[in-house]
Protein backbone atom coordinates (compact mmCIF):
# COMPACT_ATOMS: atom_id res chain seq x y z
CA UNK A 1 0.00 0.00 0.00
CA UNK A 2 1.23 3.58 -0.71
CA UNK A 3 1.59 6.56 1.68
CA UNK A 4 -2.00 8.41 1.62
CA UNK A 5 -3.42 10.55 4.28
CA UNK A 6 -4.60 8.76 7.60
CA UNK A 7 -8.26 8.04 8.59
CA UNK A 8 -9.80 10.78 10.35
CA UNK A 9 -9.02 8.51 13.66
CA UNK A 10 -5.40 9.37 13.04
CA UNK A 11 -4.17 6.29 14.14
CA UNK A 12 -2.58 3.21 12.13
CA UNK A 13 0.49 1.49 12.92
CA UNK A 14 2.52 2.06 10.02
CA UNK A 15 6.45 1.61 10.38
CA UNK A 16 9.02 1.16 8.05
CA UNK A 17 10.95 -1.32 6.02
CA UNK A 18 12.38 -2.87 2.47
CA UNK A 19 16.04 -1.18 2.67
CA UNK A 20 17.12 -0.33 -1.15
CA UNK A 21 20.22 -2.11 -1.10
CA UNK A 22 20.06 -5.60 -1.74
CA UNK A 23 21.24 -9.28 -2.62
CA UNK A 24 18.41 -11.40 -1.65
CA UNK A 25 18.56 -14.98 -3.14
CA UNK A 26 14.83 -15.03 -4.04
CA UNK A 27 11.13 -14.55 -2.65
CA UNK A 28 10.03 -17.07 0.36
CA UNK A 29 6.74 -17.91 -0.58
CA UNK A 30 3.70 -17.72 1.84
CA UNK A 31 0.56 -19.63 2.19
CA UNK A 32 -2.47 -19.62 4.45
CA UNK A 33 -2.52 -20.20 8.27
CA UNK A 34 -5.81 -19.23 9.41
CA UNK A 35 -8.78 -16.93 8.64
CA UNK A 36 -10.06 -14.68 11.19
CA UNK A 37 -13.87 -15.44 12.07
CA UNK A 38 -16.67 -13.08 10.17
CA UNK A 39 -16.87 -10.71 12.99
CA UNK A 40 -13.21 -10.10 13.43
CA UNK A 41 -10.88 -7.25 11.08
CA UNK A 42 -7.46 -6.02 10.58
CA UNK A 43 -5.20 -8.04 12.53
CA UNK A 44 -2.21 -5.93 13.84
CA UNK A 45 -0.05 -7.37 16.23
CA UNK A 46 1.28 -11.27 16.78
CA UNK A 47 2.95 -13.00 19.18
CA UNK A 48 3.52 -16.88 19.69
CA UNK A 49 3.82 -19.44 23.12
CA UNK A 50 7.26 -21.26 22.12
CA UNK A 51 6.20 -23.89 24.78
CA UNK A 52 3.19 -24.23 22.69
CA UNK A 53 2.88 -22.86 19.58
CA UNK A 54 -0.55 -21.10 20.56
CA UNK A 55 -0.79 -18.11 18.08
CA UNK A 56 -2.06 -14.58 19.71
CA UNK A 57 -3.36 -11.73 17.81
CA UNK A 58 -4.40 -8.49 18.50
CA UNK A 59 -6.97 -6.14 15.98
CA UNK A 60 -6.68 -2.47 14.98
CA UNK A 61 -10.27 -1.37 14.11
CA UNK A 62 -10.52 2.28 13.98
CA UNK A 63 -13.76 2.38 11.97
CA UNK A 64 -15.51 5.08 11.89
CA UNK A 65 -18.52 5.57 14.36
CA UNK A 66 -16.75 4.16 17.61
CA UNK A 67 -19.78 2.00 17.77
CA UNK A 68 -18.96 -0.43 14.53
CA UNK A 69 -15.52 -1.50 16.00
CA UNK A 70 -15.25 -4.35 17.75
CA UNK A 71 -11.10 -4.58 18.85
CA UNK A 72 -10.22 -8.51 19.47
CA UNK A 73 -7.20 -10.58 21.17
CA UNK A 74 -7.81 -14.05 19.59
CA UNK A 75 -5.89 -17.06 20.45
CA UNK A 76 -4.97 -19.51 17.99
CA UNK A 77 -3.79 -23.29 18.45
CA UNK A 78 -0.62 -24.14 16.64
CA UNK A 79 -2.59 -25.34 13.74
CA UNK A 80 -4.43 -22.23 13.16
CA UNK A 81 -7.76 -23.46 15.06
CA UNK A 82 -9.40 -20.35 16.27
CA UNK A 83 -9.27 -21.51 20.33
CA UNK A 84 -10.47 -18.16 22.35
CA UNK A 85 -12.01 -14.60 21.35
CA UNK A 86 -11.55 -11.65 24.44
CA UNK A 87 -13.08 -8.50 22.92
CA UNK A 88 -11.91 -5.42 24.29
CA UNK A 89 -14.57 -2.85 22.44
CA UNK A 90 -13.74 -0.16 20.00
CA UNK A 91 -10.23 1.14 21.20
CA UNK A 92 -7.68 -0.17 18.80
CA UNK A 93 -4.86 -2.13 20.12
CA UNK A 94 -1.20 -2.15 18.44
CA UNK A 95 0.91 -4.73 20.63
CA UNK A 96 1.03 -8.25 22.30
CA UNK A 97 3.36 -10.08 23.79
CA UNK A 98 3.54 -12.94 25.51
CA UNK A 99 5.41 -12.99 28.90
CA UNK A 100 5.11 -15.29 32.20
CA UNK A 101 2.27 -17.25 30.89
CA UNK A 102 -0.02 -13.98 30.12
CA UNK A 103 -0.65 -11.69 27.25
CA UNK A 104 0.07 -8.31 27.44
CA UNK A 105 -1.39 -5.43 25.15
CA UNK A 106 -1.07 -2.25 24.33
CA UNK A 107 -4.35 -0.75 24.18
CA UNK A 108 -3.67 2.43 21.72
CA UNK A 109 -7.01 3.94 21.78
CA UNK A 110 -6.66 3.85 25.63
CA UNK A 111 -3.36 4.41 26.55
CA UNK A 112 -2.81 1.86 28.83
CA UNK A 113 -0.80 -1.48 28.75
CA UNK A 114 -3.28 -4.21 29.93
CA UNK A 115 -2.60 -8.07 30.19
CA UNK A 116 -4.67 -11.12 29.91
CA UNK A 117 -4.00 -14.75 31.39
CA UNK A 118 -2.04 -16.76 28.10
CA UNK A 119 -5.27 -19.19 28.40
CA UNK A 120 -7.91 -16.79 28.24
CA UNK A 121 -11.55 -17.36 27.23
CA UNK A 122 -14.24 -14.45 26.33
CA UNK A 123 -14.59 -13.45 29.81
CA UNK A 124 -11.30 -13.49 31.49
CA UNK A 125 -10.69 -10.25 33.11
CA UNK A 126 -8.86 -7.48 31.31
CA UNK A 127 -5.91 -6.09 33.97
CA UNK A 128 -4.43 -2.78 33.54
CA UNK A 129 -0.69 -3.03 34.07
CA UNK A 130 0.38 0.61 33.14
CA UNK A 131 -0.84 4.40 31.99
CA UNK A 132 1.00 6.33 29.42
CA UNK A 133 0.05 10.12 29.70
CA UNK A 134 1.36 13.34 27.55
CA UNK A 135 4.90 14.54 28.22
CA UNK A 136 6.58 17.73 28.74
CA UNK A 137 7.32 18.93 26.50
CA UNK A 138 4.84 16.97 24.33
CA UNK A 139 7.19 17.05 20.59
CA UNK A 140 10.89 15.47 20.71
CA UNK A 141 13.51 17.45 19.96
CA UNK A 142 14.31 19.70 17.12
CA UNK A 143 16.38 17.81 14.22
CA UNK A 144 19.65 19.38 12.22
CA UNK A 145 19.76 18.07 8.51
CA UNK A 146 22.83 18.49 6.92
CA UNK A 147 22.46 19.29 2.96
CA UNK A 148 24.62 17.67 0.10
CA UNK A 149 25.44 21.13 -1.17
CA UNK A 150 26.22 21.94 2.24
CA UNK A 151 23.75 23.61 3.57
CA UNK A 152 21.28 22.87 6.85
CA UNK A 153 17.80 22.29 8.00
CA UNK A 154 16.03 22.25 10.84
CA UNK A 155 13.46 19.98 11.73
CA UNK A 156 10.99 21.45 14.48
CA UNK A 157 8.63 18.77 15.46
CA UNK A 158 4.77 19.13 16.57
CA UNK A 159 2.90 16.97 18.87
CA UNK A 160 -0.83 16.82 20.33
CA UNK A 161 0.18 15.25 23.56
CA UNK A 162 -1.52 11.96 22.57
CA UNK A 163 0.96 9.04 23.69
CA UNK A 164 1.04 6.88 20.52
CA UNK A 165 1.89 3.52 22.16
CA UNK A 166 2.92 1.15 19.52
CA UNK A 167 5.49 -1.44 19.79
CA UNK A 168 6.95 -3.32 23.06
CA UNK A 169 9.72 -5.62 23.56
CA UNK A 170 10.60 -7.48 27.00
CA UNK A 171 14.00 -8.55 27.75
CA UNK A 172 15.48 -11.40 29.44
CA UNK A 173 15.13 -9.60 33.08
CA UNK A 174 11.23 -9.53 32.45
CA UNK A 175 11.69 -4.96 31.79
CA UNK A 176 9.64 -3.97 29.23
CA UNK A 177 10.19 -1.01 26.21
CA UNK A 178 7.14 0.40 24.67
CA UNK A 179 7.84 2.85 21.70
CA UNK A 180 5.85 6.09 21.23
CA UNK A 181 5.29 6.72 17.33
CA UNK A 182 4.07 10.68 18.20
CA UNK A 183 6.00 11.68 21.31
CA UNK A 184 9.47 10.69 19.87
CA UNK A 185 10.08 8.22 23.18
CA UNK A 186 10.70 4.86 24.38
CA UNK A 187 9.58 3.85 27.73
CA UNK A 188 10.78 1.64 30.26
CA UNK A 189 8.68 -0.93 32.66
CA UNK A 190 11.11 -2.38 35.27
CA UNK A 191 9.56 -5.84 36.09
CA UNK A 192 6.54 -5.26 34.38
CA UNK A 193 5.20 -8.69 35.41
CA UNK A 194 4.90 -8.38 39.06
CA UNK A 195 4.83 -4.62 39.64
CA UNK A 196 2.05 -3.08 41.20
CA UNK A 197 1.27 -0.10 40.24
CA UNK A 198 4.22 0.03 37.44
CA UNK A 199 6.13 2.85 37.03
CA UNK A 200 6.74 4.18 33.55
CA UNK A 201 9.66 5.94 32.72
CA UNK A 202 10.98 7.42 29.98
CA UNK A 203 14.03 5.44 28.67
CA UNK A 204 15.17 7.62 25.41
CA UNK A 205 13.93 10.46 23.76
CA UNK A 206 15.61 11.46 20.67
CA UNK A 207 14.74 13.70 16.97
CA UNK A 208 15.42 9.95 15.65
CA UNK A 209 12.78 8.63 17.47
CA UNK A 210 10.40 11.50 15.75
CA UNK A 211 9.19 11.97 12.03
CA UNK A 212 7.19 14.43 9.62
CA UNK A 213 7.17 12.19 6.65
CA UNK A 214 4.06 11.26 5.00
CA UNK A 215 3.77 8.68 7.76
CA UNK A 216 3.01 10.25 10.67
CA UNK A 217 4.17 7.49 12.91
CA UNK A 218 7.97 7.48 14.26
CA UNK A 219 9.32 4.93 16.77
CA UNK A 220 7.67 2.21 16.56
CA UNK A 221 8.36 -1.82 16.42
CA UNK A 222 11.32 -2.89 18.46
CA UNK A 223 13.74 -6.50 18.61
CA UNK A 224 17.01 -7.20 21.22
CA UNK A 225 19.80 -8.60 18.92
CA UNK A 226 20.82 -11.98 20.56
CA UNK A 227 22.97 -11.15 23.65
CA UNK A 228 20.52 -7.69 23.95
CA UNK A 229 23.52 -5.33 23.71
CA UNK A 230 21.56 -3.63 21.04
CA UNK A 231 18.16 -2.33 20.67
CA UNK A 232 16.74 -2.12 17.13
CA UNK A 233 13.58 0.60 16.25
CA UNK A 234 11.75 1.42 13.48
CA UNK A 235 10.58 4.88 12.62
CA UNK A 236 8.07 4.69 10.27
CA UNK A 237 7.67 8.57 8.43
CA UNK A 238 11.42 8.48 7.98
CA UNK A 239 11.63 4.87 6.24
CA UNK A 240 14.68 4.15 8.63
CA UNK A 241 15.72 1.25 10.97
CA UNK A 242 17.32 2.99 13.78
CA UNK A 243 19.84 1.19 16.79
CA UNK A 244 20.88 2.85 20.40
CA UNK A 245 23.74 0.32 21.77
CA UNK A 246 22.09 -0.92 25.48
CA UNK A 247 21.98 0.92 28.25
CA UNK A 248 23.15 4.66 27.47
CA UNK A 249 24.24 4.25 23.62
CA UNK A 250 23.52 7.25 21.55
CA UNK A 251 20.46 5.94 18.68
CA UNK A 252 21.76 6.10 15.20
CA UNK A 253 20.44 5.02 11.68
CA UNK A 254 21.15 1.12 11.04
CA UNK A 255 19.38 0.98 7.94
CA UNK A 256 17.75 3.90 5.51
CA UNK A 257 15.62 3.84 2.87
CA UNK A 258 13.41 1.66 4.41
CA UNK A 259 9.94 2.30 4.26
CA UNK A 260 6.19 0.91 5.54
CA UNK A 261 7.54 -1.39 8.36
CA UNK A 262 5.49 -2.07 11.23
CA UNK A 263 6.81 -5.20 13.47
CA UNK A 264 10.48 -5.86 13.99
CA UNK A 265 11.36 -9.22 15.22
CA UNK A 266 15.08 -10.26 15.55
CA UNK A 267 15.68 -14.16 14.73
CA UNK A 268 18.82 -16.20 13.93
CA UNK A 269 20.60 -13.17 13.46
CA UNK A 270 18.48 -11.24 10.93
CA UNK A 271 16.12 -8.31 11.74
CA UNK A 272 12.70 -9.21 9.85
CA UNK A 273 10.85 -6.09 9.05
CA UNK A 274 7.09 -6.74 8.37
CA UNK A 275 7.15 -3.55 5.32
CA UNK A 276 3.13 -2.68 5.01
CA UNK A 277 3.54 -0.23 2.18
CA UNK A 278 5.17 -3.64 -0.12
CA UNK A 279 3.50 -5.89 1.00
CA UNK A 280 6.28 -8.28 2.11
CA UNK A 281 8.68 -9.21 4.61
CA UNK A 282 12.38 -8.19 4.63
CA UNK A 283 15.28 -9.76 6.40
CA UNK A 284 18.28 -7.34 7.22
CA UNK A 285 21.34 -8.82 9.17
CA UNK A 286 23.35 -6.96 11.35
CA UNK A 287 25.32 -5.00 8.96
CA UNK A 288 21.98 -3.10 7.50
CA UNK A 289 22.13 -5.65 4.29
CA UNK A 290 18.86 -7.16 2.86
CA UNK A 291 19.23 -10.92 3.20
CA UNK A 292 15.49 -12.33 2.06
CA UNK A 293 12.37 -11.10 1.19
CA UNK A 294 9.06 -13.36 2.08
CA UNK A 295 5.77 -12.76 0.18
CA UNK A 296 3.76 -10.15 -2.24
CA UNK A 297 0.38 -9.58 -2.90
CA UNK A 298 -1.74 -11.86 -5.25
CA UNK A 299 -5.14 -10.14 -5.32
CA UNK A 300 -8.02 -10.92 -3.26
CA UNK A 301 -9.49 -13.86 -3.32
CA UNK A 302 -13.43 -14.94 -3.99
CA UNK A 303 -13.97 -15.16 -0.03
CA UNK A 304 -12.55 -11.45 0.23
CA UNK A 305 -9.27 -12.55 1.46
CA UNK A 306 -6.00 -11.29 1.08
CA UNK A 307 -4.09 -14.07 -1.51
CA UNK A 308 -0.44 -13.43 0.09
CA UNK A 309 0.14 -10.59 1.92
CA UNK A 310 -1.48 -7.04 1.54
CA UNK A 311 -0.24 -4.36 4.48
CA UNK A 312 1.50 -7.13 6.61
CA UNK A 313 1.86 -5.41 9.75
CA UNK A 314 3.49 -8.10 11.96
CA UNK A 315 5.14 -11.55 12.34
CA UNK A 316 6.27 -14.27 15.07
CA UNK A 317 8.49 -17.21 14.84
CA UNK A 318 5.92 -20.72 15.62
CA UNK A 319 9.36 -23.40 15.56
CA UNK A 320 10.56 -23.20 11.96
CA UNK A 321 8.09 -20.96 9.97
CA UNK A 322 6.90 -17.50 10.73
CA UNK A 323 3.29 -16.34 11.22
CA UNK A 324 2.27 -12.52 9.51
CA UNK A 325 -0.71 -10.85 10.41
CA UNK A 326 -2.58 -8.56 7.20
CA UNK A 327 -3.52 -6.08 8.74
CA UNK A 328 -5.35 -5.01 5.43
CA UNK A 329 -5.88 -1.31 6.39
CA UNK A 330 -7.98 1.34 4.00
CA UNK A 331 -5.99 4.62 4.36
CA UNK A 332 -7.39 6.84 2.45
CA UNK A 333 -10.40 8.91 1.97
CA UNK A 334 -10.95 8.07 -1.70
CA UNK A 335 -12.93 5.27 -2.84
CA UNK A 336 -11.42 2.55 -5.66
CA UNK A 337 -8.01 3.41 -5.00
CA UNK A 338 -7.18 0.67 -2.92
CA UNK A 339 -7.02 -3.25 -2.88
CA UNK A 340 -7.62 -2.89 1.01
CA UNK A 341 -11.03 -1.80 0.39
CA UNK A 342 -12.01 -5.19 -1.25
CA UNK A 343 -11.22 -6.79 1.74
CA UNK A 344 -14.37 -8.91 3.65
CA UNK A 345 -12.13 -11.39 5.26
CA UNK A 346 -8.95 -11.38 7.29
CA UNK A 347 -6.29 -14.09 7.42
CA UNK A 348 -2.64 -14.75 8.20
CA UNK A 349 -0.25 -16.24 6.47
CA UNK A 350 2.53 -18.60 7.07
CA UNK A 351 6.08 -19.13 5.42
CA UNK A 352 9.33 -21.65 6.13
CA UNK A 353 12.38 -20.09 7.86
CA UNK A 354 15.28 -20.17 5.29
CA UNK A 355 18.04 -21.64 6.63
CA UNK A 356 20.47 -19.61 8.71
CA UNK A 357 23.60 -18.62 7.36
CA UNK A 358 27.31 -20.69 8.33
CA UNK A 359 28.91 -19.35 11.07
CA UNK A 360 32.02 -17.38 10.01
CA UNK A 361 35.27 -18.61 10.71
Amino acid sequence: MRARPLLAFGLAVLSIASPSVAADSGRLPVTPFATLPPDVRHPESLDVDPATGEVYVGTFDARVPESTRDNQVLRFAADGRLLAQRRFGPTPLTGVAFHDNHIYVLNFGASKLQRLPARFDADSPIEDVATFTTLSPAAPPSRRIDNPDGSQDTITFGSQGFPAINGMVFDRAGTLYVSDSFQGAIYRIANAAACRPCTVEVFARDPLLGTTGALPFGANGMAFNADESVLYINNAGDGRVLRKRMPGGAIGVHADGVYGADGLLFHAGLLWVSANQIDTLVAIDEHGRVRHRAGDFLGVDAQGAPRALLFPAASAVQGRRMIVANLALPLSAATGDEWEEDVTRWNLMQFDLPDPPPPAH
